[in-house]
């Protein structure tokens, strides 16, 4: 018996996998990039947290398919921000069942405790999960892990019933597995809302050193991210143009500007200079060509005026005399300028 488990490097996501696999199930963690988990790179941690419970990681890069596919289309809108948690869950749910063709796996597993997050895990919103699992699977691709007319009792009829919530699995309704005693449901928990005392508390007897308590971190659910987004999204429409996955890089990363009718990016450090340094199809490269300083982006719309002063603005932020000259290319185009003065700059931040 094979399970895939969402794993986020939650606690109750490690811990879900933890009491299937002490069932002697073979599991594996399945680690959704959607492109709004954080800046930072838990690739190291996400390996040593699975390996404690016995689980191997598979990271599957699911960025283009997510923005191009949920972000601005979702069925149950968004939260408090720009955060499509229900589609966003449902999505990964039919990614992970994808995998499971693939690897020929049984069934998927979640994290999710009943109650815990107020957009996502409420019941109606497992229901509505449950909608969106089950309208996506009456894929043909599926068909052969279903009867979809009901009659044998060896196979689920739909196909949110092989998806498995360990965390909560005594307050639902049984899945598939549970009535197949695939899974013995007594060793399932009934845990609700968002106290963490039991689940901390195993840890403790199990001995985890890896693991990370539940914190809201996907970047959609943050303010700055989420404003950011639904700007350029607004501004590419009065432009008359699609946002591209490449967008969920420049409203993550950098100083997001307004500099007239035209949208800029400047680069606060190495590591950010590094992330801005991409081909983007409706953006220009700002570099710096005799001064050491960040990376910029400015539109490729934008006319010859905002594109110098969005190099004027990436030049105040080098290490650059106020009162010389120097070559910046921006695009195809060579300019040679002098810089403008931060505290000048910082009237064209966005949210500044």
């Amino acid at each position: 018996m094979k399970a895939l488990a969402l794993f986020s490097g939650g606690l109750d996501s490690l811990l879900s996998m933890h009491l299937v696999a002490s069932q002697d199930i073979e599991v594996i963690a399945l680690h959704f990039n959607i492109g709004f988990g954080g800046n930072k790179d838990k690739r190291e941690y996400l390996q040593k947290a699975s390996a404690q419970v016995g689980a191997q990681i598979l990271f599957c890069d699911i960025q283009e398919q997510f923005f191009n596919e949920v972000l601005f289309r979702p069925k149950y809108g968004y939260g408090k921000y720009f955060n499509p948690c229900i589609d966003c869950h449902a999505n990964m749910f039919r990614q992970a069942f994808y995998k499971l063709l693939e690897l020929q796996a049984d069934f998927v597993i979640s994290g999710e405790v009943l109650g815990q997050r107020p957009k996502s895990q409420r019941r109606e919103a497992m229901d509505q999960v449950k909608k969106l699992v089950r309208a996506f699977g009456q894929e043909s691709c599926f068909d052969s892990l279903l009867d979809r007319q009901g009659n044998n009792p060896n196979k689920p009829q739909f196909l949110d019933q092989l998806l498995l919530r360990p965390m909560s699995a005594q307050l639902l309704e049984p899945s598939f597995m549970e009535k197949q005693s695939w899974v013995d449901r007594t060793r399932l928990w009934d845990v609700q809302g968002r106290s963490r005392v039991r689940q901390l508390a195993k840890i403790k007897e199990l001995g985890l050193e890896h693991y990370e308590n539940p914190s809201g971190g996907c970047l959609l659910t943050d303010l700055s991210v989420s404003q950011k987004l639904k700007d350029l999204q607004a501004h590419r429409q009065s432009t008359q143009q699609t946002m591209v996955v490449q967008d969920n890089v420049i409203v993550k990363v950098g100083r997001y500007m307004v500099v007239g009718g035209a949208r800029c990016v400047v680069a606060r450090n190495e590591l950010e200079n590094v992330k801005l340094d991409m081909e983007h199809p409706l953006m220009d490269r700002i570099e710096l060509l005799d001064c050491k300083g960040p990376l910029g982006l400015v539109e490729k719309h934008a006319s010859a005026q905002e594109k110098s002063l969005a190099a004027q603005i990436v030049l105040g932020y080098a290490k650059s005399q106020p009162d010389m000259f120097y070559r910046v290319q921006v695009g195809d185009v060579l300019l040679r300028l002098s810089p403008m003065h931060k505290e000048e700059a910082r009237k064209y931040l966005f949210m500044g």
